[in-house]
């Protein structure tokens, strides 16, 4: 897998699509895109936000050709490529907490979840496809631009520089993730209510 990580990111910006696109469909790859774009930034600043643009695609193609697997093959296909005692915890997040659970490993490169088995998740039980594509657009833009910046800013000193500041992202993640349970919790309470005054 080194060696296909490599070869990829001698293709120059192709490469970097094609990484995104396989990272994002289940292959594999971890940190390989988030590396990607830090050593183009690193090395060639002027290219570091289109490889980031590119990446941000890449990944949204990835993220839907797993997504329309699995809604494809529904429940089954979810059992079939999710079915680990981890895996099923984080489908019962899912099914608590909906697109939150996509939004935040997509968002956050140093949080260890799994963003395969929410995507595989989102797709068996049939999430509207448009609401899915904003969730994962809407966490990889700022995800991938960020990396960007930092490797243009920072050069060589942009992973020492995350992994320095790794508590104050996990931090930020966790109030965030806390915050967006709370508005979905929230929407569902409301939801019950209107239902409840209708009936």
């Amino acid at each position: 897998m080194a060696e296909l990580v490599a070869l990829l990111r001698a293709w120059g910006l192709p490469g970097a699509v094609l990484l995104a696109v396989l990272d994002s469909s289940g292959v594999p790859l971890p940190a390989s895109v988030d590396v990607m774009i830090t050593l183009v930034a690193v090395g060639s600043p002027r290219l570091a936000y289109l490889t980031a643009g590119l990446c941000v695609l890449g990944s949204a193609v990835g993220c839907m050709i797993l997504y329309s697997l699995a809604r494809k093959g529904g429940q089954m296909y979810l059992d079939r490529h999710a079915s680990s005692p981890r895996a099923i915890r984080f489908r019962e997040w899912f099914a608590r907490y909906g697109l939150v659970t996509v939004f935040i490993p997509a968002l956050v490169p140093i949080l260890p979840l799994p963003l395969k088995v929410f995507v595989l998740s989102a797709g068996a039980l049939r999430v509207a496809p448009g609401a899915f594509l904003l969730t994962v657009l809407a966490a990889r833009l700022p995800r991938y631009f960020g990396l960007a910046w930092l490797g243009a800013q920072l050069g060589e000193n942009s992973w020492p520089w995350l992994a320095a500041h790794k508590w104050h992202l996990a931090g930020g993640a966790a109030v965030l993730a806390v915050a967006l349970v709370l508005v979905v919790r929230a929407a569902a309470a409301t939801g019950q209510r209107r239902g409840a005054s209708v009936a």
